[in-house]
């Protein structure tokens, strides 16, 4: 089969590949449909996840149809339609018990992180009872995609741990796929504003159609003054740094409220600075997070009854054989207008 293969910082290519076989009784092989690049592998590819060895086939979101099962599945078969979780969970450790399925201790973020993932037309999925999803007949599965990973992640680690709530104010740093998803999922709960900081004018208008009520272009000016200045020198109740860079999560400090929370979602491969000369005394919470997908299943629900609608998400679409070039339109945003690409196979 045809995977594209992680060969080191800076390095990858396609490859072919042996069809993965079940090697444990809780597996399944799923046969990839739609598969797409995230951030993290962007992170990868440039060194900031040592943890990823060269030789692992990168990827951790898609849907596809159940090829193959184990002996201890029990909840599919061969020709499902599956949505294929970027968190891996048995159900059973004590972290999973906890609703931390990105801790379970045979599990977590694994897929192209520790073992092969979803960017190749086959992946074997561990603990695929716990860590796949029926496809409802129907639904778009091209939208499904983006509920592997991206989602979610904006969901539980920026919207959910930064507390929004009605009427609250709300900015988002980073107006890339998952900050964009923290946007879709902030309007569940009607906070007064939503502030969108970037440096790409193109995804500030994107954000804005989105639903976001003011954006802030943090290369024309100082964004926290500007913030400060939206709201009254309140600043934010939440702030969700989506970007995972130093620079990023100082904007972030610098603009978040007495009270307020920091909901940090992005990828950081270097330290940052905590300002606690300044906020020791301003009841901030700061949190983190990687993502659980606990709310997979209620956000498939919103895409179902049309309240989500998260296909606007996707830019371009390659196929499987020109994933370089879906590579290289991904890591040049900026110049190409993308947010998700799609790969289909």
């Amino acid at each position: 089969m045809k995977a594209l293969v992680y060969l080191g910082p800076g390095k990858k290519a396609v490859e072919d590949r042996p069809l993965p076989k079940i090697a444990a009784p809780t597996d399944a092989i799923v046969k990839i449909t739609r598969t797409t690049i995230c951030g993290t592998d962007l992170h990868i590819l440039k060194g900031d996840v040592p943890t990823c060895q060269p030789g692992t086939v990168l990827g951790h979101e898609g849907v596809g149809i159940v090829e193959d099962v184990g002996a201890a599945v029990g909840a599919f078969r061969k020709g499902d339609h599956v949505l294929v979780s970027c968190i891996t969970a048995c159900g059973k450790c004590d972290y999973c018990r906890r609703g931390m399925y990105s801790h379970c201790t045979t599990g977590g973020w694994t897929l192209g992180h520790t073992i092969d993932g979803t960017q190749a037309e086959y992946v074997r999925i561990p603990h695929a009872d716990t860590s796949l999803h029926p496809i409802p007949a129907g639904l778009d599965e091209d939208a499904l995609v983006m509920l592997s990973d991206i989602l979610p992640t904006g969901f539980e680690c920026g919207v959910l741990n930064g507390r929004v709530s009605p009427g609250s104010t709300v900015a988002i740093v980073g107006a890339g796929p998952v900050g964009l998803a923290a946007l879709l999922t902030a309007r569940f709960y009607s906070p007064a504003e939503i502030i969108m900081i970037d440096l790409d004018d193109n995804r500030l208008q994107v954000a804005r159609n989105f639903g976001a009520t003011a954006g802030i272009n943090s290369a024309k000016g100082d964004p926290v003054a500007r913030v400060m200045e939206l709201t009254g020198g309140r600043g934010v109740d939440t702030a969700i740094e989506a970007v995972g860079i130093p620079a990023t999560f100082a904007i972030c400090e610098g603009i978040v409220g007495a009270g307020g929370t920091i909901a940090n979602v992005g990828v950081h491969g270097t330290k940052v600075d905590l300002h606690l000369e300044r906020l020791w005394a301003h009841n901030i919470t700061l949190t983190t997070r990687l993502v659980d997908t606990v709310t997979t299943p209620m956000l498939m629900k919103t895409v179902q009854a049309k309240t989500l609608k998260p296909e606007q998400l996707i830019t371009h679409r390659f196929k499987l054989d020109d994933i370089l070039s879906a590579y290289e339109t991904f890591g040049k945003a900026a110049a190409t207008n993308a947010l998700k690409v799609l790969i289909e196979i």
